[in-house]
């Protein structure tokens, strides 16, 4: 039985450019496998930054630079032999605002499996309606959604779209899940249904959430980086850094002195 790694993610001396301006500086992380990790901050001090480069969005601008080195489960996603494509399968993405394509409930949710159908085979009706009732149920739409499949996803309030968008990400069996600031754009009930979601995969995915919300890190993580000026500044278990903080500047911005 092959060993899995103990770190889903590790990052050594990344360092990244925008042009002339360095937004990361030689950040050296590793986050747990499994576990669900919150990176919070002040805006503009790269945390976004951080989670599109360890899915190599950031690639989709031709003036962006990066040196160091990102591992996911081990493997060096900058590797020559590596495919952007298989990263994106491993490493999924939700963000700020839900972001449903604009097709159907079903057609959302078995997009990915039918864009990494395995070995050029499309999968059956029987596979499609397995990962489409898996990934629905795994985020707790199936009951409301299961009678129009076939409607527009854009239909479907702003709680249930992010949870679609999440749901998308499943049938790929992606082993990371990135999520920047998912909550932001979601009244109080919708987020406490959404964080409790996110609390549910903990376990099956490794999660790291970017969030400005600090009772949102407090509650919904089990381990926490704090990041300011483009470096990590303090990381370590959730409940701790909340209480007794090492750093004056994590400090700080917890009490809210600044940010």
């Amino acid at each position: 039985m092959v060993e899995q790694p103990k770190y889903a993610i590790e990052t050594d001396k990344l360092n990244l450019w925008y042009g002339d301006f360095q937004a990361l500086f030689d950040v050296d992380l590793q986050i747990k496998r499994g576990i669900i990790t919150s990176m919070i901050g002040p805006s503009g001090c790269g945390k976004t930054t951080y989670l599109r480069a360890v899915n190599r969005i950031v690639e989709r601008l031709g003036y962006v630079k990066t040196t160091g080195s990102i591992r996911v489960l081990g493997h060096d996603i900058f590797a020559d032999d590596v495919e952007l494509v298989q990263v994106r399968k491993q490493v999924g993405m939700v963000f700020q605002r839900p972001n449903p394509l604009p097709l159907s409930i079903k057609d959302n949710v078995l997009f990915g499996l039918r864009i990494h159908k395995p070995a050029g085979r499309r999968p059956t009706r029987a596979e499609e309606q397995e990962a489409l009732e898996s990934a629905l149920e795994t985020v707790l739409l199936w009951d409301s959604v299961k009678d129009k499949l076939k409607s527009p996803a854009i239909k479907l309030s702003l709680e249930e779209q992010q949870k679609l968008c999440i749901a998308r990400l499943l049938p790929v069996k992606p082993a990371v899940l990135l999520m920047d600031e998912p909550c932001s754009a979601l009244d109080p009930e919708s987020t406490a249904a959404v964080e409790e979601l996110i609390w549910a995969l903990r376990g099956e995915y490794t999660i790291l959430i970017v969030t400005h919300n600090m009772a949102q890190a407090r509650r919904a993580s089990e381990e926490c980086i704090f990041m300011l000026h483009g470096k990590v500044v303090e990381t370590g278990d959730t409940a701790r850094m909340f209480v007794s903080p090492r750093d004056p500047q994590t400090a700080d911005y917890i009490e809210g002195r600044y940010g």
